[in-house]
């Protein structure tokens, strides 16, 4: 064990916790992009402040807007600040350090296109291997001068002039709905606006589409999402925000399995009645496999008695809560499949590869699909478990360990990218001060 890894904790008996989480990564990331192409200053209220969102912060005060912490009126004590969105003509010039951000590689270089300087984009070693060549042809289409070393990955220069004229672009967003995303974001500020129409296999994850549009609506854009696989953003001008940034649901998962596992409640207060998030998937996982959940005004509650029932469900678009799922079903009393989740192996890691190997590691029968994994429950134990520098990957091991004694995270400071506080707080779930 090396100092970087986490010996996480077997579970203690019953759980009775109240965990409050900070906001949305998704909507965090959408909501900043959107207020630095406003027409005035933005506030965006309990946002992220994780890895990720900070990168995307640092990107767009690259680009040329102002980004600054602001702290507001009856401010929880452990809440993040607010931050104060200043847009301002977009110049470029700066190159843009992507970490291994996904939002921030695929949202900002049709920004970048409307700076009048080059942008040049890079990030972690591991992100130089995730796709990028559809949105990066896509741009291309649209007169966008790209350099990429004809990698179609990271590395590359968004070369602009100023302004995008914009129209149509058909790609094929089969390996991610960011690129869609991505266009849909700053095409209100093209010339003639933007319609993508989608021609592939079917858009994966496609919720963070719908909260794509959702998030421009508030922006007061002029959004058509009426037919399939066609989105239409007219030009226009964006209006400021001001807007409290819902918990992020995928990092709730981790939280409200464990109750499932260990028996005992978990409440995360907040839980939104409505929502874009794909997230929310998991209240139907956990009933699914055996929870009792309840939704009120005030809060989510999961409460288990220890069993976990095996399931058989397509994740493909909720694919995020696939390693907190096989992680889940790991500890179940009969099989499991997940399916419709192949994309995942251009995430931060090969995820289906990367829990195959780690599950089984702990004791599981897994068999490695194309597009996800059967795992038929075995005696679990305590063993190394790699992260392969995912935050999913530390949110799976952690679960493990609660069935697994012994368990040892690799790691875990990786889980900043989504979510920095995740190790305290899971400590202080399971140790009843939460």
């Amino acid at each position: 064990m090396t100092p970087a890894d986490w010996s996480a904790p077997a579970a203690p008996g019953p759980l009775d916790a109240t965990v409050v989480l900070p906001g949305s990564k998704s909507l965090t990331n959408r909501y900043l992009v959107l207020a630095a192409l406003a027409s005035g200053v933005s506030r965006l209220r309990r946002p992220l402040r994780s890895r990720d969102t900070e990168l995307m912060a640092a990107a767009l005060r690259s680009l040329g807007a102002g980004v600054e912490d602001a702290t507001s009126s009856g401010h929880h004590a452990d809440a993040a600040p607010d931050w104060i969105i200043t847009p301002s003509a977009l110049r470029g010039g700066r190159p843009i350090d992507c970490g291994l951000a996904g939002t921030v590689m695929r949202f900002l270089p049709p920004v970048a296109a409307l700076c009048r300087e080059p942008v040049a984009f890079d990030g972690d070693a591991q992100a130089r291997v995730r796709p990028m060549a559809a949105i990066l042809d896509a741009l291309r289409g649209l007169g966008v001068e790209i350099e990429d070393e004809g990698r179609g990955t990271l590395p590359f220069e968004v070369r602009g002039t100023g302004t995008v004229t914009g129209g149509t672009v058909v790609m094929d967003a089969s390996a991610s709905s960011q690129y869609i995303s991505a266009l849909l974001l700053a095409g209100p500020r093209f010339e003639d606006g933007v319609t993508v129409v989608h021609d592939g296999k079917p858009v994966p994850s496609e919720p963070h589409i719908t909260m794509t549009v959702e998030t421009l609506r508030d922006a007061g854009a002029d959004v058509d999402d009426s037919e399939a696989n066609t989105w239409r953003v007219e030009p226009g001008e964006l209006l400021p925000l001001d807007v409290t940034v819902e918990p992020d649901l995928s990092n709730a998962a981790p939280f409200l399995a464990a109750a499932l596992v260990s028996g005992g409640t978990v409440r995360v207060p907040g839980w939104p009645q409505h929502t874009t998030q794909a997230g929310d998937r998991i209240r139907d996982v956990l009933d699914t496999m055996g929870a009792d959940v309840h939704l009120s005004a005030e809060a989510l509650a999961v409460t288990g008695d220890g069993t976990v029932s095996g399931l058989d469900v397509d994740l493909h678009d909720a694919a995020e809560l696939t390693p907190v799922v096989a992680a889940l079903a790991a500890c179940a009393d009969s099989p499991s499949i997940i399916r419709g989740v192949g994309h995942i192996r251009g995430h931060e890691t090969d995820r289906i590869t990367a829990l195959a190997t780690e599950l089984a590691a702990l004791g599981a029968e897994v068999t490695e699909r194309e597009d996800g994994l059967r795992i038929d429950p075995r005696p679990l134990h305590g063993a190394p478990f790699a992260t392969y520098a995912d935050h999913r990957m530390v949110m799976a091991g952690a679960l493990l360990a609660l069935r697994a004694p012994g368990t040892v995270v690799a790691d875990p400071g990786t889980v900043a990218k989504t979510l920095p506080t995740f190790v305290p707080l899971w400590e202080r779930m399971l140790s009843g001060t939460a």
